[in-house]
């Protein structure tokens, strides 16, 4: 666990500081109140930023309360959002090569959709079901294989077919993968733009 006195000292930004305490209460300083889960979660879809911070060690425990929401979420909610083969998949991913990968690569998916979600909601109305998804697995998928090829060349490519999109090359700095990031990014804006004309 990441330690984080400095956050309580404004270093966190205009972040809301959750303390919780050993009896599993949850306290939020900005409203001098306690809160549940579900008001954090409430917070969550109102793109509140907050970050909550175990009272007696001051280390920052956002990332379990938040895997606790999904949690909650997943057992408590009418329609599950997250498939077993997903979650297969993603269990499968700790210890693999690749785990250093997933967190951006789930990261700027999230945030591709999120983007496009209502060009998408606008694409299911007018009756066009497939196409949203498509484009949005091809830049995904675009997307890992240039995350792939820059910690370790040669894998990002498709099996079977050679590799003759251009000369070798050392594997891309930083600024060139966030190059191929954006253009990918943007041609899949392009195509969603098209779709809803």
């Amino acid at each position: 666990m990441v330690r984080t006195k400095a956050a309580a000292s404004g270093e966190a930004g205009d972040a809301i500081i959750i303390k919780k305490y050993a009896n599993r209460r949850l306290y939020n300083t900005a409203s001098s109140s306690y809160i549940t889960l579900d008001d954090l979660a409430r917070m969550v879809r109102e793109n509140v930023e907050f970050q909550v911070l175990d009272a007696k060690t001051g280390d920052d425990i956002t990332h379990s309360i938040l895997t606790q929401i999904i949690m909650d979420e997943e057992a408590n909610g009418g329609q599950q959002m997250l498939p077993v083969s997903f979650l297969r998949q993603l269990i499968g991913m700790y210890g693999n090569s690749m785990q250093a990968l997933m967190p951006s690569y789930l990261e700027a998916s999230m945030t591709n959709f999120r983007e496009n979600q209502s060009k998408i909601r606008e694409a299911f109305e007018k009756g066009i079901s497939a196409t949203p998804f498509a484009a949005i697995h091809e830049t995904n998928m675009a997307m890992m294989r240039a995350a792939a090829d820059a910690f370790m060349p040669g894998l990002g490519k498709p099996k079977g077919k050679p590799a003759d999109r251009s000369p070798a090359k050392p594997a891309p700095d930083t600024q060139s993968e966030i190059a191929v990031l954006r253009e990918q990014m943007a041609a899949m804006q392009k195509k969603l733009d098209e779709l809803g004309k």
